[in-house]
């Protein structure tokens, strides 16, 4: 038997976000520079609502709701914007856990990074854009957004062995894609599907290519594949959860299309 993990992500909220004045601080642990997507700013967030059992940020971004520090948005934004602009990168994002998190938190820092100039990936595992609708409409009205939507799996069965959740809330996950379409933006150029794919046979992401083709042609035709990295601490939780990836890459030997 899964966990609900809507009620999960409210208790992380609540250990990792806090008010003070008006305002809504989150925890982070870090905050980068990249290659990803050409070259990205990466603030590195505290707290998840999955516990994915390849997830590399286990050790201090998703499994834990302790590390790091709380930051207001403003700062997040004054971080991001100063790695960016001394790299020249275009884009910025929030990694490590769950970004729509604390949701009021990650609206201003895109609002701010907006009013610089700079593209948002919301990298996302949808559950929250599925079950809000709201959310999606205010996420569709910020402008500066691309939306990634990281499908954990490609089948409810793998969602749920994959990150210890009830099969069924794999679908909040297309509803996700549905409703950001219904709010207006654009399959692929403001939205798309990624997915996992180490632990998926071939008929089961048939399956998938299937479901999306349902909500837009174009998301089953532009699916950004993620394989797990084999760094030393993914192997250390991949024995311990006694995941077996079909297909994994090795550090040292990324493929460009995941990067």
């Amino acid at each position: 038997m899964g966990f609900n993990p809507f009620v999960l992500g409210e208790a992380v909220e609540k250990a990792v976000c806090v008010v003070r004045s008006g305002v809504v601080w989150r925890r982070y642990y870090r905050f980068r520079g990249g290659r990803w997507y050409g070259g990205i700013a990466t603030a590195d967030c505290v707290g998840c609502n999955l516990r994915c059992g390849f997830c590399w940020s286990w050790r201090y971004g998703s499994f834990t709701t302790s590390a790091g520090r709380l930051y207001p948005p403003q700062e997040v934004v004054r971080r991001l914007e100063g790695i960016a602009s001394r790299r020249g990168y275009r884009y910025v994002r929030v990694s490590g856990g769950e970004p729509t998190l604390c949701f009021e938190h990650l609206k201003q820092v895109i609002k701010g990074l907006g009013a610089s100039g700079f593209v948002f990936i919301l990298e996302t595992n949808g559950l929250v854009l599925g079950r809000d609708e709201g959310v999606v409409r205010e996420v569709a009205n910020l402008g500066n957004v691309v939306v990634r939507v990281s499908l954990k799996g490609a089948t409810p069965e793998e969602f749920s062995r994959l990150t210890g959740a009830d099969p069924e809330f794999f679908n909040y996950q297309l509803r996700a894609l549905e409703n950001l379409l219904n709010a207006g933006m654009r399959p692929v150029e403001e939205f798309y599907p990624a997915v996992m794919i180490s632990f998926t046979p071939p008929q089961n992401f048939k399956a998938l290519k299937e479901a999306l083709a349902r909500i837009h042609p174009d998301l089953a035709d532009n699916i950004d594949i993620e394989l797990v990295i084999l760094y030393p601490h993914v192997k250390k939780l991949l024995k311990k959860t006694g995941l077996k990836p079909l297909k994994a890459v090795e550090p040292g030997r990324i493929p460009d299309f995941m990067i």
